[in-house]
C-alpha cells in the first residue's frame, strides 16, 4: 500500500468533492489532500461533507493548531511537542470518538515529522492470519482502559451490530490493558510496524481519514512544524460506514488445534 497511497489524492476543485470524499472514506477510509495551507480553507472543506466537532484543545471554530510549544509534555499533550507519536486513534478515551479527522500542513518541519498511517483493516487481517489469539484477546470486552480512570473501558477491536469492526487505540501512559491483552502488545506493535505507511507532507498537503479505521502518528521532528487539525462527523445522507469489513477472521481455537 505504500506504493499506492499517492493514488488516494482527491481533487478538491471538483464540484462534487463532498461525494468524492465520501466515496474515498467508504472504500478505503482515507484521502490525501492538496492546496489547504490555512485554517479557513480546512474548515471550508470540512463543512462540505461533515459537521465540526470541537476539541478541548481547539479554538472556538474547532481547529486545533499543533505545534511544538517548547514545554515538558504531560499526559495527553505529546501532540504539542516535537516528540514522536506512535500510531493511535483520536479520542480513544471518549465513549464516542469523532468519526473523521482532517490534518493539513501549514509549515513542514526542518527535519523529521513524517506522518505515520496504518489501515486497521490491513492490521486486523495481518493479525487474524498470523496471530489469531492476539485478535481474540484485543477484541475481548473490557480488555483496555483508554484515557485514565475517567476514560473508556472497551477493546482495541470492536464489532458493531452491523458487522463492521472499529479500532480504538493509544499506547501511552493513558492506556491500561488487562493481562490477557497486555501480553499481545509486542505482537500488536510489530504488526503496526509492518503495516505503517510513511508520508512527508509539504505546505498545503494533508489528509482526511476515518478515525474508526485508521491509526495516525508522526516521527519526532526539528524546526517549527505547524499543523492544523479538525475533528468532524460526516453528514448522515452520505452514509459513510463507521468501521471496516473483516477480510480474515481468526480461526477458532478448536479449528486451529
Amino acid at each position: 500500500m505504500q506504493d499506492h497511497i499517492e493514488h488516494y489524492r482527491v481533487d478538491l476543485c471538483a464540484p462534487d468533492v463532498d461525494v468524492k470524499l465520501a466515496s474515498a472514506l467508504t472504500e478505503r477510509g482515507i484521502a490525501l489532500l492538496d492546496g489547504i495551507s490555512d485554517a479557513g480553507s480546512l474548515l471550508h472543506l470540512v463543512r462540505r461533507f461533515a459537521v465540526v466537532v470541537p476539541h478541548h484543545h481547539s479554538a472556538a471554530d474547532g481547529v486545533t493548531t499543533l505545534v511544538d510549544r517548547g514545554v515538558t509534555a504531560r499526559s495527553g499533550l505529546h501532540g504539542f511537542t516535537a516528540r514522536a507519536l506512535s500510531p493511535h486513534t483520536d479520542g480513544a478515551g471518549l465513549d464516542d470518538p469523532p468519526a473523521v479527522l482532517l490534518m493539513t500542513c501549514r509549515q513542514p518541519a526542518t527535519s523529521g515529522g513524517e506522518c505515520l498511517l496504518v489501515d486497521a483493516a490491513a492490521l486486523h487481517d495481518d493479525l487474524a492470519r498470523n496471530d489469531p489469539d492476539a485478535v481474540r484477546a484485543l477484541s475481548a470486552p473490557r480488555c483496555a482502559l483508554f484515557g485514565g480512570a475517567a476514560g473508556h473501558l472497551g477493546s482495541v477491536f470492536t464489532t458493531t451490530p452491523d458487522g463492521q469492526v472499529q479500532v480504538r487505540l493509544r499506547m501511552d501512559d493513558l492506556a491500561r490493558f488487562a493481562p490477557a491483552a497486555a501480553r499481545w502488545l509486542p505482537t500488536l506493535r510489530a504488526a503496526i510496524d509492518r503495516n505503517t505507511i510513511t508520508i512527508r507532507l509539504r505546505r498545503g498537503q494533508g489528509y482526511v481519514l476515518h478515525n474508526h479505521r485508521w491509526l495516525h502518528g508522526r516521527r519526532a521532528f526539528a524546526g517549527q512544524r505547524l499543523m492544523y487539525r479538525v475533528h468532524a462527523e460526516p453528514v448522515a445522507h452520505l452514509e459513510i460506514p463507521s468501521g471496516f469489513g473483516v477480510l480474515s477472521r481468526p480461526a477458532s481455537p478448536s479449528s486451529a488445534a
